[in-house]
């Protein structure tokens, strides 16, 4: 298993893209996904999670020929009581087919997020329906603008295109299906909070702590200081140090299944074969009194 080629199949660099883009690269589509998590502390020592998207700042710049995706609605079940579930296949062709991408499309996704959870969020869900020829920017935004590249303000408009899904619904579990899982030998569950929310000294939802057996691999620790991807050796000694085991089945949580999707991508990115995203997740997983739940902070 080559990891650079691996490595170049996921993540697409500052550079590359601006030459693909000056080359006006047939079927490449550049996809603006940036968005935030506001964390609001409550008087019980909780936190209040808001889920926003960025519209606004696509409004007044991003990547020449980027499309904008709002994370919280176009690619989320709306009607779903756990907040940003996955949506529907039928619902993901539609926007994707009218965003101009189809089977002979290549997408180049970016975020301003430290750790690019927003981008992954996208190849996860793209790779859901089966599609494969999607990459991460590498830095993101803030890398883009570090080097002083072009920004646009026009809204490009591309012809509707044909995507054909091979859905893939191994890559999300449902909570009873990690029920069913806790204690199996070759299953690795991660949990890609913060060692804050996975000890609880602080928490969201009704209860803290984390789910029984979940190793801690925060998504920051597969991050360079400049916002890029760790190079591929380091990130393979960060995961195994985590329990990450290439043989086993690797299921990864967080609050809402975003932050997940960077340590599934960094997997992947690996050669990891077997892997999967407990959408629901610690909203979910925290209001359902019927989930066990490993609180440290519990003596």
């Amino acid at each position: 298993m080559d990891l650079e080629v691996l490595r170049r199949e996921h993540l697409c660099e500052t550079a590359e893209l601006a030459e693909l883009i000056a080359h006006n690269t047939p079927n490449l589509r550049v996809v603006d996904i940036r968005g935030y998590v506001k964390s609001t502390p409550l008087p019980d020592g909780s936190q209040k999670a808001e889920y926003v998207p960025a519209p606004a700042q696509y409004s007044e710049g991003h990547i020449p020929g980027a499309i904008y995706i709002d994370w919280t609605r176009d690619i989320v079940d709306v009607s779903d009581p756990v907040p940003v579930q996955l949506a529907p296949v039928s619902q993901l062709v539609a926007l994707f087919q009218h965003a101009g991408i189809g089977d002979d499309t290549m997408v180049v996704a970016y975020d301003d997020h430290p750790t690019s959870q927003f981008a992954t969020r996208l190849w996860w869900v793209l790779r859901t329906l089966g599609f494969h020829n999607v990459r991460v920017l590498n830095g993101g935004f803030r890398k883009w603008l570090g080097e002083h590249r072009s920004v646009s303000q026009e809204v490009p408009t591309y012809p509707v295109a044909h995507l054909t899904a091979h859905p893939r619904p191994t890559l999300r579990v449902t909570a009873d299906e990690v029920v069913s899982l806790l204690g199996c030998e070759g299953v690795t569950l991660l949990d890609a909070r913060g060692a804050d929310q996975y000890f609880n000294e602080v928490h969201r939802g009704s209860r803290g702590g984390h789910i029984p057996g979940a190793r801690l691999l925060p998504r920051e620790l597969l991050i360079t200081e400049t916002g890029e991807f760790l190079p591929s050796e380091e990130l393979r000694a960060k995961v195994e140090h985590a329990g990450a085991n290439p043989a086993d089945r690797c299921i990864a949580y967080c609050n809402g299944g975003v932050a997940a999707t960077a340590v599934l991508f960094a997997l992947s990115m690996l050669g990891y074969p077997n892997l999967a995203n407990y959408d629901g997740s610690w909203n979910e997983w925290s209001e359902r009194l019927d989930l066990p739940v490993n609180d440290p902070s519990i003596r």
